[in-house]
């Protein structure tokens, strides 16, 4: 199954509490509440770049498994990240900084789940292939 392609937010839940536990503020976490982003999966050999699209803000991380990379998080810090692959189809990105956060993206057929962690407070958001 190839994950390349473009996910629209479908459906998001507690995105808004663990934008607040990360420290968004509020300017930018009202913002990113009301926005239906699009998700952009590219490979390119064994790098991969995941984009999110959207009319206030757009982000891109691309990274190689395994390798220790530099991003600015949602909050306007710069943390260092890691994505590791479990299975076939489940990418789980690890963010070191002041606050660990680990963010999940699992690829089901034409669907995506992003399921974000930061400290007790976890957010599920639903992508819809294109």
């Amino acid at each position: 199954m190839s994950i390349d392609g473009k996910y629209k937010l479908e459906k998001s839940e507690n995105f808004d509490v663990f934008l607040d536990k990360l420290g968004v503020g509020f300017m930018v976490k009202t913002a990113a509440k009301t926005l239906k982003p699009t998700l952009e999966v590219e490979t390119q050999g064994d790098t991969y770049i995941f984009r999110s699209l959207s009319t206030f803000k757009n982000t891109e991380i691309k990274f190689k498994l395994g390798e220790e990379f530099e991003e600015d998080r949602a909050d306007g810090k710069r943390v260092k990240t890691v994505v590791v692959k479990e299975g076939d189809n489940k990418f789980v990105q690890t963010q070191f900084g002041d606050k660990e956060v680990k963010i999940v993206r699992e690829f089901a057929g034409d669907d995506v789940t992003v399921t974000a962690t930061v400290a007790d407070v976890t957010s599920v958001r639903n992508y819809k292939r294109l």
